[in-house]
């Protein structure tokens, strides 16, 4: 159950534009063990977190590597795939196809293009921090029959968390950063690394928990939410910043937040 937003422009016009903004959380298990993100691979030339459940170990939902390929995925409530080609724009994805109009998608999509929107006049660490600020949001975006007629019987028990754009419920949500009536419907706006890698900058932080609600047991697993934030900026120059914020020992009150900067390759 996780989310991506993200804004692609190969060549900007302005200076002080970007390449590349992403904001994207990771949903899961808590139990689900796995690393925080680094740089593996032959040469150090991959930059992702590194899923470890025995026998998947080694897998990732999302990675960049130092010759600018990029590769995210989120899991989906329905057996289909989407193979047209997609150009620069600004798009949503959640678990269902790329800008499926789901009220959660539409939302966080007006949120992070407000962020977007004033990119360029923003210092970095503000843009991050108000980027990570969408990835945040825990407003349920309800009624949504898009997401109840997809996901049937298997979101019901946790609707009215799963359509947030951040899933905090007992066992599963938001791990790695990573309402009283119903509001009328959002419609959905329209819309590379050279030299060695920086070592990552690090540092704890704490974050009050939501009251849990009991989850049956369609999620058995006790603690799960959106538990990873990740953020990549890539500027005009081709400087790569990706900072991941996880929650540390599935503790909602315990996160750290690491920050690797580097130039794409040629």
């Amino acid at each position: 159950m996780c989310i991506i937003f993200f804004k692609f422009d190969p060549r900007p016009v302005s200076k002080n534009a970007y390449r590349l903004i992403l904001a994207a959380n990771r949903d899961e298990f808590y139990s689900r063990p796995s690393k925080l993100a680094d740089f593996w691979g032959n040469n150090n030339e991959i930059l992702s977190g590194l899923d470890m459940e025995e026998g998947k170990e080694g897998g990732t939902w999302l990675g960049i590597s130092t010759r600018g390929k990029l590769a995210a995925l989120t899991n989906y409530l329905q057996p289909q795939l989407d193979w047209q080609a997609r150009g620069r724009g600004t798009y949503g994805l959640s678990n269902a196809l790329l800008e499926t109009p789901w009220r959660k998608l539409c939302f966080g999509k007006q949120l992070f293009l407000e962020a977007v929107e004033r990119s360029q006049a923003l210092p970095k660490d503000v843009l991050i921090a108000s980027l990570l600020d969408v990835l945040n949001n825990e407003e349920a975006q309800l009624p949504d029959p898009a997401i109840e007629d997809q996901g049937g019987e298997y979101v019901q028990p946790m609707l009215s968390k799963y359509a947030a754009v951040c899933v905090r419920c007992p066992g599963y949500g938001t791990r790695y950063c990573s309402t009283v009536g119903a509001p009328p419907p959002i419609p959905c706006p329209t819309s590379h690394a050279r030299g060695p890698a920086k070592k990552p900058s690090a540092h704890s932080q704490s974050q009050a928990s939501s009251s849990p609600e009991w989850i049956p047991e369609l999620l058995p697993c006790p603690d799960a939410a959106a538990g990873t934030n990740t953020i990549i900026l890539v500027d005009a120059d081709g400087h790569v910043t990706f900072t991941e914020r996880s929650m540390m020992d599935k503790d909602l009150s315990h996160w750290e937040t690491r920050t690797y900067e580097f130039t794409l390759q040629s």
